[in-house]
């Protein structure tokens, strides 16, 4: 892409190069992240014709295109329909009707009473968990309101960033959801050959379930099939040794860990708490399909190996689950947060923010376990330190905190409690199962909840703080 214009008789590197910088090339204020800065629509940098629809028409189509990226990633109703405006009232239009649905945005701009109003729609038809992406357009969107960016440059650099290949090789996000499997085996208790056995297990899984995709197999029955997989290692085990048998069941724990994270939890809960309830029933709904394939894909392993002869015990309630080995843990819950961004492609930047949140966790979940709290209140109260440290973190890292948050609560899924309630219910103990995958559901939304709670608190800290002057055409070599 051709370089941006002269400014003050220098040529400025382009537009997409500097979305690619390493280093932080320009100041915002008091590093606010976009979400702060989007609260209210901004006076326009570079106001269009109201008058010219061909104009209008590329504002709209960067405003939707913008927001179809960050609702694929997960970001809630609220966010991006404050993203989507932002970008629209940037370049005049702050009279806009935003409508953000589960897999569509509409939006319609008022140009006067002269004048017929303007509108654009996006279906999003693809779920994205490239954090990278994600990462690249909030920074085209602080690019956008800090500089004056031509319509035409920035729909090249967004052309750039959804067109662009992964940041890392494939492999790299495979062997980073196996290391997520290992970590998590660890954090519930296992030892070394645990971790091996879950980190061969996951890759597996990752590979098979790309296989099935590109089949065109629906993600149900890929999720199926991840739990059979998941379940196969534990059950192996249990046949050859009847020693291994309460170990191996922590493999199965480990892989619904696994399979569970990068479900929209996150954003579904926030919906239903920011007052977008069909969004968030939908995003449920799916959530809950999805769990629905791996508990079916890990029952009917089990179910097998019962007809086989072969039992694969239930996991102690507090597996896992205390502060004895605290610092391991702790560890763990940092590498498990680690593995989960690389696996989602997320920048280097960004990696020891998710890990700091992992490992903070981590601790608050422990702690206020070993203190007396339930599980359900724990997660809750981990989740909202997560949440605030995550925006905090991210707001030095320049990504979004949605990147930082969710990494940082895929330690504390409940991933054991759905293995006990499955358990429960394949020894036809009904109310006992159903009652930890209640408790699972539970602590799955109390998890959400306070990230949400947590970014809230993020956000009124940065607004009460006082902003630095900056310099739009700063770039930093430090």
């Amino acid at each position: 892409m051709s370089t941006d214009a002269m400014v003050d008789g220098e040529e400025r590197p382009s537009l997409w190069h500097r979305l690619r910088l390493r280093r932080p090339f320009f100041i915002l204020p008091a590093q606010r992240a976009t979400a702060d800065n989007i609260t209210a629509a901004p006076a326009p940098l570079r106001p269009i014709d109201l008058s010219d629809d061909a104009e209008v028409s590329q504002v709209l189509d960067l405003a939707v295109r913008v927001g179809e990226v960050v609702l694929a990633a997960g970001t809630g109703v609220t966010d991006t329909e404050a993203q989507v405006r932002f970008i629209a009232s940037t370049y005049g239009l702050d009279k806009c009707d935003i409508d953000v649905t589960f897999d569509a945005i509409r939006i319609t701009a008022d140009r006067g009473t002269l004048l017929p109003p303007a509108s654009d729609m996006r279906i999003v038809k693809y779920r994205s968990l490239d954090f990278t992406r994600l990462a690249a357009v909030d920074r085209l969107t602080r690019l956008i309101r800090a500089f004056v960016v031509p319509v035409d440059q920035a729909h090249a650099a967004l052309d750039e960033i959804v067109s662009t290949r992964h940041p890392y090789p494939r492999w790299v996000s495979t062997a980073g959801w196996s290391l997520l499997a290992a970590a998590i085996a660890v954090l519930l208790g296992g030892g070394a050959v645990l971790a091996i056995i879950s980190f061969a297990t996951t890759a597996l899984i990752d590979v098979v379930n790309r296989a099935l995709h590109q089949l065109g197999l629906p993600i149900f029955f890929q999720h199926m099939v991840g739990g059979v997989i998941a379940a196969a290692p534990a059950i192996a085990l249990s046949a050859f040794d009847e020693h291994w048998q309460a170990d191996a069941a922590l493999i199965v724990a480990a892989g619904i860990t696994v399979l569970l994270s990068g479900q929209q939890l996150v954003g579904s809960v926030q919906d239903a708490i920011t007052g977008a309830p069909i969004t968030a029933a939908a995003r449920m709904l799916e959530v809950v399909m999805m769990t629905g394939g791996i508990v079916a894909g890990i029952g009917l392993a089990l179910r097998v190996s019962t007809m086989l002869g072969i039992k694969v015990p239930e996991i102690a309630a507090s597996a896992g689950r205390d502060t004895e080995y605290l610092a391991i843990k702790v560890a763990a819950g940092a590498v498990a947060a680690i593995a989960f961004a690389m696996a989602c492609y997320a920048e280097r930047r960004a990696l020891f923010a998710a890990g700091l949140s992992g490992a903070a966790g981590t601790v608050a979940f422990l702690v206020a376990q070993d203190i007396g709290f339930g599980p359900v209140v724990a997660s809750g109260m981990a989740a909202t330190l997560v949440g605030l440290a995550g925006g905090l973190m991210a707001r030095r890292a320049l990504t979004p905190p949605l990147v930082v948050a969710v990494a940082g609560i895929t330690p504390l899924l409940p991933g054991l409690k759905v293995y006990r309630g499955l358990y429960a219910l394949l020894e036809d103990e009904t109310l006992l199962g159903f009652g930890q995958i209640l408790g699972a559901f539970g602590v799955g939304c109390a998890l959400a909840a306070g990230v949400v709670l947590g970014e809230w608190f993020d956000r009124l800290i940065a607004r009460r703080g006082t902003p630095r002057d900056f310099d739009p055409t700063y770039t930093s070599d430090r």
